[in-house]
């Protein structure tokens, strides 16, 4: 990661992250960091059912807008 994220920061990257409403890109944005790194975050912070389950519906959500596009 570019500079130490501090515990308020990564708090909102996955608060951000968990919403289906804000992609990579905008969190990218805001706090500098690359959508790997928001997975890596994501694996540290989350429970791994919990982090499972995110994967499988960011993964799901980007199929299905791609498929409506």
């Amino acid at each position: 990661m570019p500079a130490p994220l501090s515990p308020a920061q990564i708090s909102e990257i996955v608060e951000m992250a968990l919403s289906d409403h804000i992609s990579f890109t905008q969190i990218s944005a805001q706090h500098g960091v690359t959508p790997d790194e928001i997975k890596v975050i994501m694996r540290t912070e989350l429970k791994p059912g919990s982090y499972r389950a995110w994967r499988k519906r960011v993964r799901d959500f980007g199929d299905r807008r791609a498929h409506y596009k």
